[in-house]
């Protein structure tokens, strides 16, 4: 095995000059490969077939990288590297590309500038004052468009995404426009860099893929793009993605998969530098905290240095408003921590949060590694709260498995701490995994996401004999207790109208893991707004009410402990105030979950309280007025008062 503290320690280089570094009279290339013992750059005409140009012989310079200039004009050409080491030669592509020809076979040199939309240079991204300002709606882009009845152009591509004025056969906004109707801040984008698995030239196969098979990390995706074969197009394409969301006060977050790559042996990272780039078990066993067949190893310092690189990259030229770190658990603190000083050069509000967890035990201790259990060390990210996803409708992985929402007992502790971002608060105790997060910035509060049973389908299952009105009613408490805790809060595309994954693999109904099933179980059915509009409706009056209500959107534990205050509450009942201070009196927020199938009487603060949310409606316009004292909360409802 390679002796990595010592390539780290002779052979790390600083410069920022790897890859290909364009200019119209000259483009320099350089590849870092210390153990190589001959490399060659191959320049084509085209991103595939037999257009072989110039074959350069590369000279070794500092610190093991290997480096050449080409004179004259390449925008537009195509280059690989012939890499010769002690494990054979292989042609392979630039670990550093930033844009490819068709499936990521070739890199391509590219004059960025000419791939910029009207309006780029003045492009921006929405200013949030606090992270907890944000609402994130996630979203893969093949989703949005594939419905027969989303009335969107551009099936399956980039450009599906920007199109306004879509209507369903109903009439229902759909595509871009709903997303605008709906509220929410932000877009999180499953992967767009290149992955593996689908074949861009055969697009008439309708393969579908998340895209946690990553290729090459700083390469859009060819598949979502009208023309895989020139690369220029699908980065024009996703550049006026941006700018449109932008344009319309939304910004993008980039779902990111450093953790694993598709391939181990044969990837680019491993023929251009054996050994080096994964965290090995043996010269030819490659560790697998990724469950994925290998797990990167961020913690050595060309790997680190990549990833930053390759981010930096992202959020400069693509104006990308913020990542989410898939299997973040893999990658070490200190890497996390460096990644986040460099983008917050780059733009001081990037939203960064992640999956505090890896799938199996990774080749490094857990005590070095970005787990939820050390986000404290990371204060700039934010991590998937599990907490709040399982107590609300039940375990994820139990399929049968009920939550506060759908009937489970004694769960209202738990919920307490989900409701106050897993943060430390004087009233709860003895809660499991509870208190572990620094403030509410650091709590990703969700119900559903692509990975798993959607929230509808989880519903359906843990309750066979429920009616879709009882259906409808947990739909909308969760709703409820996931927008309106403190935290940030994240919602799968389509939850909001009872978005289905149908198939047989749960109950012979419903679809657990969707990452290569066909758009018939992926794609959003726009039908369902029309069906569910009273759902979607509420969840729209839900964001309203959290984008009007800075008591919803705390930041610090110590604001969270003096202002939010539990009421003592009947069984299967979470009740709190939030107080603008410390008075009594000056109580501004009341919020009641009941989770009883039948109506229950509680105790509030006596006065006269506006309705902002009950069992039908929600919003930030007051829909009645009671007093307080002993109330009635309606079954399986929320009730939000404010004075």
């Amino acid at each position: 095995m390679l002796d990595i503290k010592k390539i780290d320690k002779e052979y790390f280089y600083e410069g920022d000059d790897l890859g290909c570094v364009y200019g119209k009279t000259a483009t320099s290339f350089r590849v870092w490969s210390p153990i190589a013992k001959k490399v060659e750059l191959n320049i084509y005409s085209e991103g595939k077939g037999d257009c072989l140009e110039q074959k350069i012989p590369m000279m070794l310079e500092d610190k093991g990288t290997w480096h050449t200039i080409v004179e004259g004009d390449l925008d537009g050409k195509y280059y690989t590297y012939t890499i010769q080491t002690e494990k054979g030669t292989n042609e392979v592509t630039d670990v550093y590309a930033k844009a490819a020809g068709v499936n990521g076979n070739r890199a391509m040199v590219l004059d960025f500038q000419r791939t910029n939309p009207e309006g780029w240079l003045e492009d921006k991204g929405p200013e949030l004052e606090h992270k907890t300002d944000a609402i994130i709606y996630e979203l893969h882009v093949r989703d949005l468009s594939s419905d027969e009845n989303s009335g969107i152009q551009h099936k399956y591509l980039f450009e599906g995404l920007t199109e306004e004025g879509t209507k369903s056969k109903e009439g229902e906004a759909t595509g871009l426009d709903h997303i605008k109707e709906l509220g929410v801040t932000h877009v999180h984008l499953l992967p767009l860099h290149d992955f593996g698995s689908v074949d861009e030239e055969r697009p008439e196969l309708m393969r579908f893929n998340w895209g946690y098979d990553p290729q090459n990390y700083s390469v859009l995706e060819g598949s979502y793009s009208s023309d895989p074969y020139h690369g220029e197009i699908r980065i024009r394409e996703f550049k006026n993605v941006v700018h449109s969301f932008h344009k319309n006060g939304i910004g993008v977050i980039m779902d990111v998969v450093y953790n694993h790559t598709y391939k181990s042996s044969d990837s680019v990272f491993e023929q251009t530098m054996p050994g080096y780039y994964y965290r090995m078990e043996s010269d030819d066993v490659f560790a697998d905290g990724s469950a994925c067949g290998n797990e990167t190893a961020s913690n050595h310092l060309m790997m680190r240095k990549f990833m930053i690189d390759s981010l930096c990259f992202w959020a400069k030229e693509y104006h990308i408003d913020g990542f989410r770190f898939d299997l973040m658990g893999i990658h070490d603190i200190e890497t996390m921590n460096q990644i986040a000083t460099a983008l917050k050069k780059i733009n001081p509000q990037i939203l960064l949060y992640g999956e505090g967890w890896a799938a199996k035990p990774p080749k490094l201790s857990e005590d070095l590694l970005a787990m939820k259990k050390n986000v404290k060390k990371m204060p700039d990210y934010a991590m998937f709260s599990d907490n709040i996803r399982d107590v609300t409708k039940g375990h994820v992985f139990e399929f049968d498995a009920k939550g506060f929402v759908n009937g489970e007992k004694d769960m209202e502790e738990e919920l307490k701490s989900a409701i106050v971002a897993s943060t430390k608060h004087s009233q709860i105790k003895d809660v499991k995994d509870g208190g572990w997060a620094g403030s509410a910035e650091e709590s990703i509060n969700y119900a559903s996401a692509h990975d798993d049973l959607a929230l509808w389908d989880k519903l359906c299952v843990c309750s066979p004999d429920a009616t879709e009105e009882e259906l409808k009613d947990m739909n909308k408490l969760t709703a409820a207790i996931v927008l309106l805790s403190q935290g940030i809060p994240f919602m799968q595309a389509g939850e909001e109208f009872a978005r289905t994954k149908p198939g047989d693999e749960v109950a012979g109904r419903f679809t657990k893991n969707s990452y290569n099933s066909p758009d018939e179980i992926n794609a959003i059915r726009w039908s369902r707004k029309t069906k569910y509009k009273d759902v979607l409706e509420y969840y729209k009056g839900v964001i309203r009410l959290r984008k009007a209500t800075p008591a919803f959107r705390m930041v610090t534990t110590e604001q969270i402990e003096k202002r939010l205050k539990f009421l003592e509450m009947p069984k299967n009942i979470v009740g709190y105030t939030i107080h603008s201070d410390d008075k009594e009196e000056s109580t501004e927020v009341c919020v009641i979950y009941n989770a009883n199938k039948e109506a229950q009487k509680v105790e509030i603060p006596k006065g006269v309280w506006k309705v902002y949310v009950n069992n039908k409606k929600a919003g930030n316009e007051e829909i009645a007025t009671l007093e307080g004292g002993t109330i009635v909360v309606e079954a399986v409802s929320a009730l939000v008062l404010g004075r």
